[in-house]
């Protein structure tokens, strides 16, 4: 059993009897979130786990299909059980990966994974996108949310950037970090934001997309600043529901689940009200990194 901490939620992951230590070692990405202890240790710091996934060998599961995403060859399917348990089928390159099995809550959930015969980097694909999705299920009635986006901090405060896919927020992060000397990117695709007691905060994650960034820090989230491509840099602010539908495009979750909707909805509106937000038109050049910064 191994416990890790992302944005100060506890997670578990266990292998099951008959499942090889091995599966750890594709965990590399989460290496900076484990907590570190004895086996008594690790008991007791899985009593307070927002949830637990035990990796277990393959075996089928009978579902209907409710939805399916796809996303550059990355497919992820969606159903339940005749007994209305959440199922995950994810998919690589239009061949599967593994089967995520939650209970009602998501608190407990089964990985099923083909361990004698699929390739290692199937495997991975299928834990890393099993603990995302558990992840964001599970803490979304907690003033927490799993965003696509794209995270620099600057003087110690956190500048995240959103847009559907194409464009452009990992580049103009990097804009950021060529313009700003003390600049530095906290994410580059899964960056976790909580509404907390002493303000808003941007979390690193174990998910960063393309660009391996895993860091586990967090920065004050001064602003939210959603972006198009434009032939011209110019920024406005937003609010009410301009801000929220920026948001609502950029949160993963089933808002099918009302009680997950509900959880997104209260995370978002708080945001809307509590973060500067913007629209950037821009071009891909380091004149739009200073136009966003000047906006604060």
């Amino acid at each position: 059993m191994k416990c890790f901490k992302v944005a100060g939620h506890v997670f578990v992951v266990k292998a099951s009897d008959g499942c090889s230590a091995d599966i750890y070692s594709l965990m590399d990405n989460y290496a900076p979130f484990e907590i570190a202890g004895d086996d008594d240790a690790m008991t007791r710091v899985s009593k307070d786990a927002i949830f637990a996934l035990e990796i277990q060998d393959f075996s089928e599961v009978d579902f209907v299909e409710e939805t399916r995403q796809d996303d550059e060859g990355q497919e992820i399917i969606c159903g339940r059980t005749s007994g209305g348990l959440p199922v995950f089928e994810f998919y690589l390159g239009k061949v599967k990966a593994g089967t995520l099995l939650c209970e009602e809550d998501f608190r407990n959930a089964r990985l099923l994974l083909d361990l004698q015969q699929s390739a290692p980097h199937l495997q991975k694909f299928a834990l890393n996108n099993s603990l995302m999705v558990l992840y964001a299920l599970a803490t979304a009635c907690f003033d927490t949310a799993l965003f696509h986006s794209a995270v620099v901090t600057r003087s110690e405060l956190g500048y995240m950037f959103l847009g559907k896919s194409g464009t452009g927020k990992s580049t103009h992060a990097r804009m950021w970090l060529r313009r700003f000397d003390d600049a530095e990117l906290l994410n580059d695709d899964n960056p976790v934001v909580r509404i907390e007691p002493d303000g808003v905060w941007v979390y690193g994650s174990p998910w960063s997309g393309k660009t391996p960034c895993y860091k586990n820090s967090r920065a004050k989230l001064a602003g939210i600043i959603d972006l198009s491509q434009a032939p011209q840099n110019r920024i406005r602010p937003i609010q009410g529901l301009d801000a929220y539908m920026a948001l609502l495009g950029s949160i993963s979750g089933m808002r099918w689940d009302k009680r997950i909707a509900d959880g997104l909805h209260a995370t978002e509106n708080g945001l809307a009200q509590k973060v500067r937000m913007f629209h950037l038109d821009c071009l891909p050049d380091v004149n739009a990194a200073e136009v966003c910064y000047g906006a604060f």
